[in-house]
């Protein structure tokens, strides 16, 4: 437990046999649970994780059995670690990209009841520029700009997936709705803003190393912000209904 709150991580993992272990690994003590979603890989991430559950009891698996995107394993994560007693649940992708050294900075302002959802600022880090692909860095700055503009919360990184999530808040995410792949950050925040949650960011270190992105071009240029849109319009628009957000289970 951290500060006397039951702590469990999310992985949503695809393909990440060779960094799962890595992943996992440096995760502190005080960690209630791991699960880990295993979104139909085609090399042997369900095998990795079935071996690390073994030596450690804190660790569940969840798999897909066709691939649903990073957004519904998301979904799958948070759905198992409330049902298991999580009070708060921590993102952290299967590809070890997020430092565990962040981890008390992102979860403190809920236990302190000063926030819903923490998301990390990576784009605040006093090494980001250095540390960031220069193509993400600009991607990531654009897409922060039409989330603040859509949403009206003074977010920074919006695509940041390093992210804590109270339990109360979840209640509010109808997450089993929640945009199934890349853009559910931004689809999060549509819905946490118009539930009036609690949202807050913290700086968190940028961690790239030689692995591919899986984000397609159509995602950041035109799936993302007809979400951010969509978001727009009923924030501004007091005649649609809020609670109608972008829903697609098999988007692709």
């Amino acid at each position: 437990m951290f500060e006397e709150h039951r702590i469990f991580v999310v992985m949503p993992a695809h393909n990440e046999e060779e960094m799962l272990r890595a992943a996992v690994a440096p995760l502190p003590a005080w960690i209630d649970g791991v699960i880990i979603v295993d979104d139909a890989s085609t090399d042997k991430t369900s095998q990795v994780a079935e071996s690390l559950a073994h030596g450690d009891p804190r660790i569940h698996l969840r798999r897909h059995s066709t691939n649903r995107g990073v957004g519904a394993a998301v979904a799958t994560g948070y759905r198992t670690a409330f049902r298991l007693g999580a009070q708060i649940a921590v993102v952290m992708a299967g590809d070890a990209q997020m430092d565990p050294d962040d981890l008390p900075s992102l979860i403190t302002p809920i236990t302190k009841n000063e926030a819903d959802y923490v998301k990390g600022n990576r784009l605040a880090h006093p090494q980001a520029r250095k540390l960031f692909p220069s193509e993400r860095w600009l991607a990531n700055h654009a897409l922060s700009w039409l989330t603040r503009r859509a949403t009206g919360l003074r977010v920074n990184d919006s695509q940041c997936g390093y992210t804590a999530l109270c339990e109360n808040a979840y209640g509010m995410l109808q997450a089993d709705t929640l945009w199934p792949r890349y853009g559910y950050p931004n689809d999060i925040l549509i819905r946490l803003g118009a539930a009036e949650c609690r949202i807050r960011d913290e700086v968190v270190r940028p961690v790239y190393g030689e692995e591919h992105s899986e984000i397609k071009l159509t995602d950041a240029l035109i799936v993302i912000p007809i979400l951010l849109m969509r978001g727009w319009m009923r924030r501004v628009l007091p005649f649609l209904p809020k609670s109608e957000l972008p829903t697609q289970s098999g988007a692709s």
